[in-house]
């Protein structure tokens, strides 16, 4: 079992137990103990893409990590919560609620590397403890602005429950602003972000940028790294492996963590020199990261080139 299941997890599920469900499954599958880790971690509160790692696969988990994510995620508006989430006292509110066309002319603001302090409430290290046990307790928590990049942020479309009842409203009234219309409860959004990036924050500051207030209601992970929803099981068809379901319907090979990579295909005596750890010279491919693969196709190592020269970055037991 090397290789991938990408799970979308639902809500109230943590990583760690999603890791739990997966190592389960596959001891009643009868395969026994297998390495098993997860490529980034996803919020009880949060759904969607939760790529699991499962033996040599678990190499690139640091490098799932380190990868993009795709977030749709909903700011209802007029409350801001301590965690920024629906759980959690409400610390602010306001009367403000802003038109589609408000939120659209503060979107660009928010796209590119941009500054942000993440929410008091999250996992961060403070001088060697977790921010949310200290906010717990009740202890202030300064949090310092990191740098993160929004590669593109754009509205996901209109929910009809958000807007006012106002029946034959047409989209111009609800982008307007005319006698109050089109204020907006909610809205959601669709985020391509950096590592790093933490939705609520960015949530919170586009809710500050329109006069308002806001927190999360709704935060679905739709891509991790190269995979996506289309490629997620749901925790039924996981369970139904661990009760003879073909493994063909839950897992991804090794390589489908790696479809964002170039492959390398390697000669034998390549082959057998990057499986030693040693470096390969004559390489004619340009420099960067490279997948290398043998002649029967089989994932032999994450490798780079420089100058001709192949250095090995990960070699994979396979």
């Amino acid at each position: 079992m090397n290789g991938w299941i990408i799970l979308d997890k639902p809500v109230g599920l943590g990583s760690t137990q999603a890791v739990g469900a997966v190592k389960r499954v596959c001891r009643e599958a009868g395969l026994g103990k297998v390495k098993v880790g997860h490529g980034g971690t996803l919020d009880p509160l949060a759904s969607g893409v939760l790529p699991i790692a499962l033996g040599e696969a678990t190499k690139l988990c640091g490098r799932m990590l380190d990868a993009s994510k795709v977030y749709d995620f909903t700011i209802a508006f007029g409350t801001e919560t301590a965690g920024l989430d629906a759980e959690g006292e409400v610390v602010a509110t306001s009367d403000v609620r802003p038109t589609l066309a408000e939120i659209e002319a503060v979107l660009p603001r928010f796209t590119g590397p941009i500054e942000q302090v993440p929410p008091a409430y999250s996992a961060i290290k403070i001088d060697g403890q977790r921010a949310y046990d200290l906010a717990r307790k009740g202890e202030a928590v300064e949090m310092k602005a990191r740098s993160v990049t929004i590669h593109s942020l754009r509205h996901a479309g209109l929910d009809p429950a958000s807007v006012p009842a106002a029946v034959g409203w047409t989209p111009d009234q609800v982008r307007g602003d005319e006698g109050g219309a089109g204020r907006l409860e909610s809205i959601t959004l669709t985020a391509h972000v950096s590592k790093g990036t933490y939705i609520r924050s960015l949530a919170r500051d586009i809710a500050y940028a329109v006069g308002s207030v806001g927190h999360v209601t709704m935060l679905r992970r739709t891509k991790a790294g190269p995979f996506a929803l289309e490629q997620a099981i749901s925790l039924d068809k996981l369970n139904a492996f661990g009760q003879g379901a073909a493994q063909s319907e839950v897992f991804l090979p090794l390589e489908a963590g790696l479809v964002d990579i170039p492959a390398l295909n390697l000669s034998p005596e390549a082959a057998g020199a990057i499986r030693q750890g040693r470096v390969w010279t004559g390489v004619s491919a340009d420099d960067g990261l490279y997948w290398g693969r043998d002649s029967e196709m089989r994932p032999v190592a994450l490798v780079e080139v420089l100058a001709g020269t192949l250095k090995v970055v990960r070699g994979f037991n396979l």
